[in-house]
C-alpha cells in the first residue's frame, strides 16, 4: 500500500463550533473538505502519532463514507491502532467510554447530532481528548488555525474497509479493531444501576414503557439493554433500527420532533414511562403517564435522589448546570451543602470539573444530562438512572417530580428556538440587547422587578480561563429569568435561543400551566430584544 500526499488549499470555514465542524452533507463532500479538516487534527495532536484512536459515527448518510478516508488517512500519518464501532457505529457516550477503557489518545466522532440526516441534510465531525469529553477551545483552535494554513495532506491508496465484521485487519502498519461496542458501554451501565431491580419493575406485570431510538445510533443499544439484560417486552424499544435519514425524522427527543412517543405516553390508554434519545445518543427526553420532564428538573431529581442509586449512593461532589439551564438544581445543591457550578454551554465546560472532582451530575437544558463515569452527556445513561428510581421508589414519574417541588418549589422553565434566522440579524439583535445591560437594573416590567442583567462569563474554577460572551442574562428580584443566547450547533444562518424560568415555592400554585405562568415573561422578552421587528419572525420555530 502507498502512501500519497495530496496538494490542497485551506477553506476558511472549518472553525468548530459548540459540538465540533458541522456542515451540509454536500460540504462535506467538495474534494479536500473533510480530508483537510482531519489533517489537521493528526497535525496538531502529535500523540495519535504511534498511538490509539477511538472512531464511530451516529450512522448519518455519509458516515460509512467518511470512515474510509479518516481509517485511510490514519494509516498515512502514522497512528498505530484505531478501535472502530462495527458497522461504523459508535454512539458518543460510547465513545467516551472507550477513549477511557482503553486509554486512547483520543477520538474522532462523527455526528451532527440532533440535527437531521440524509443527503442533504447534516453533517459533523468531532475530537475528543484522552479523558473522553469534548476538545477544549484551545484544541479547536489549534485545529482551526491548521486548517487556515494547510497545504497538503497524506492518505493511503487501498480498497475499501470490511467496517461490519468484527475482529482485526491492518491498513499499512495500522491494527484496526473492530469491536462491539455496545458491550463495553452495557458493562458500566451494570456497574451503576441496580439492573436486578430493575429487572423486577419490568417482570412485575404493572409497569410498561415505551424508549423512542428515533432510528439513530442509541437503537442497538436499547435494545440489548432494555429488552435483552433487563427483560423489558419485545417492542419496547421503537424505532430502533439506525437509518442514514433517522427514517426521515427529526432525531432530536422533545415534545416537537418525538411526537410518536408523546402519544403513546398520553391519555387513559397511556405507558407509565416513556423516554428517547438523538441522534448520536448523548441527549435524552424524560415522560411520565400523561406527564413531561423538563431537562431542568430531571437533572435537580437525579441529584435530590442520587444517594437511592448504586453507583452514587455514597454520596456525590457537587453538581453543575449550564447557564441557560433553570435554577432548580442550584437548590437541591443548596439544601445538601454541596457547591452547584454554573458553566457555559457546552460540555467541554463540565469536563475540568468532573477531572477535578468537583462534581458528580452535570446536565444542560438542551436534553443533556450526565456524571464522572464518562466525559459526555448520556442518553441512556439518564434512561436507566429514572428507571432505577422508580424502581426503588415504587412511584410514577409525576409522582416523584410533584414530591420533589413541593420539597424544593418549582422552575418553570420554557425555550424559544428561532432556527436558521439572518446572521447579521440576530448579532445585531445582541449587540442591542448589550446595550441595554447597564440601564436595566432596577428597572420594573411588567411588576417584575430587574435585580441584574449580563453578558454571562465564565472563570474556569480548575484552570482560570475565561470564556465571554455567553449569552445575555436578566435576572428579577423574584427569581425568574430571561436568557438571550445564539447556538452554534445549526448549519445554516443563525439560532436564537430565547430561555425563560420562573421560581413557585408555593406548592398550591404549582399545577398552573407553563404557558400561563410565562405568558408576561415572553411579553417582556419579545419587546426587550425586539425580535419581531429585528429578525422577520412572528413565532419561533421550535417551543421546548
Amino acid at each position: 500500500m502507498d502512501t500519497v500526499t495530496i496538494t490542497t488549499q485551506p477553506f476558511s470555514d472549518q472553525r468548530p463550533g459548540t459540538s465540533g465542524l458541522r456542515k451540509k452533507v454536500k460540504a462535506f463532500q467538495v474534494p479536500h473538505y473533510l480530508e483537510n479538516f482531519v489533517q489537521a487534527i493528526f497535525d496538531t495532536q502529535t500523540d495519535l502519532r504511534g498511538g490509539t484512536v477511538a472512531l464511530g459515527g451516529d450512522g448519518r448518510f455519509y458516515n460509512r463514507e467518511a470512515i474510509q478516508i479518516i481509517l485511510r488517512m490514519a494509516a498515512a500519518n502514522g497512528v498505530k491502532r484505531v478501535l472502530l464501532g462495527q458497522g461504523g457505529l459508535l454512539s458518543t457516550p460510547a465513545a467516551s467510554c472507550l477513549i477511557r477503557n482503553y486509554k486512547t489518545n483520543g477520538g474522532i466522532i462523527l455526528s451532527a447530532s440532533h440535527n437531521p440526516g440524509g443527503p442533504d441534510e447534516d453533517f459533523g465531525i468531532k475530537f475528543n481528548t484522552p479523558n473522553g469529553g469534548p476538545a477544549p477551545e484551545s484544541v479547536t483552535e489549534a485545529i482551526f488555525e491548521r486548517t487556515k494554513s494547510i497545504t497538503e495532506y497524506a492518505i493511503i491508496e487501498s480498497q475499501a474497509v470490511d467496517l461490519d465484521q468484527p475482529g482485526e485487519l491492518t491498513l499499512g502498519d495500522t491494527r484496526i479493531q473492530i469491536i462491539d461496542s455496545v458491550k463495553d458501554y452495557a458493562d458500566m451501565m451494570m456497574q451503576l444501576f441496580d439492573f436486578e431491580r430493575i429487572h423486577q419493575l419490568f417482570n412485575s406485570g404493572v409497569f410498561s414503557m415505551r424508549f423512542d431510538a428515533m432510528h439513530a445510533v442509541t437503537g442497538p443499544y436499547a435494545k440489548y439493554i432494555l429488552e435483552g439484560l433487563l427483560g423489558a417486552q419485545p417492542g419496547t424499544v421503537i424505532n430502533g433500527e439506525p437509518k442514514v435519514d433517522f427514517g426521515g425524522g427529526h432525531p432530536d427527543p422533545n415534545l416537537a420532533h418525538a411526537h410518536e412517543l408523546v402519544s403513546l405516553t398520553s391519555g387513559p390508554n397511556a405507558v407509565d414511562f416513556g423516554a428517547a434519545s438523538d441522534g448520536d445518543g448523548d441527549r435524552n427526553m424524560i415522560l411520565g403517564r400523561n406527564f413531561f420532564v423538563t431537562p431542568s428538573d430531571s437533572l435537580a431529581v437525579m441529584a435530590a435522589n442520587a444517594h437511592l442509586i448504586k453507583g452514587y449512593a455514597t454520596g456525590i461532589s457537587g453538581v453543575a448546570r449550564s447557564m441557560p439551564t433553570s435554577q432548580a438544581a442550584d437548590r437541591v445543591a443548596e439544601r445538601l451543602g454541596l457547591t452547584c457550578y454554573e458553566t457555559p454551554t457546552g460540555w467541554k465546560f463540565f469536563g475540568n470539573l468532573l477531572d477535578a472532582g468537583k462534581i458528580s451530575l452535570c446536565g444542560e437544558e438542551s436534553f443533556g444530562t450526565g456524571s464522572n463515569h464518562i466525559r459526555e452527556k448520556d442518553g441512556l445513561w439518564a434512561v436507566l438512572f429514572w428507571l432505577n428510581l422508580l424502581a426503588v421508589k415504587q412511584q410514577s414519574v409525576e409522582m416523584i417530580v410533584k414530591a420533589h417541588w413541593k420539597s424544593f418549589g418549582r422552575n418553570y422553565y420554557t425555550r424559544y428556538d428561532y432556527e436558521a434566522i439572518d446572521k447579521p440579524a440576530a448579532e445585531g439583535l445582541m449587540v442591542h440587547l448589550r446595550s441595554k445591560l447597564g440601564s436595566l437594573p432596577g428597572q420594573t416590567l411588567d411588576n417584575y422587578q430587574i435585580a441584574y442583567a449580563d453578558d454571562f462569563a465564565y472563570a474556569d474554577p480548575v484552570d482560570g480561563n475565561r470564556t465571554e460572551h455567553q449569552g445575555i442574562r436578566i435576572g428579577f428580584e423574584d427569581g425568574s429569568r430571561i436568557v438571550f443566547r445564539l447556538s452554534g450547533t445549526g448549519t445554516e444562518g443563525a439560532t436564537l435561543r430565547l430561555y425563560l424560568e420562573a421560581f413557585e415555592p408555593d406548592p398550591s400554585k404549582q399545577t398552573q400551566s407553563t404557558e400561563t405562568v410565562m405568558e408576561r415573561l415572553v411579553n417582556i422578552a419579545l419587546a426587550l430584544a425586539e425580535i419581531g421587528q429585528r429578525t422577520g419572525r412572528t413565532e419561533p420555530t421550535v417551543i421546548t
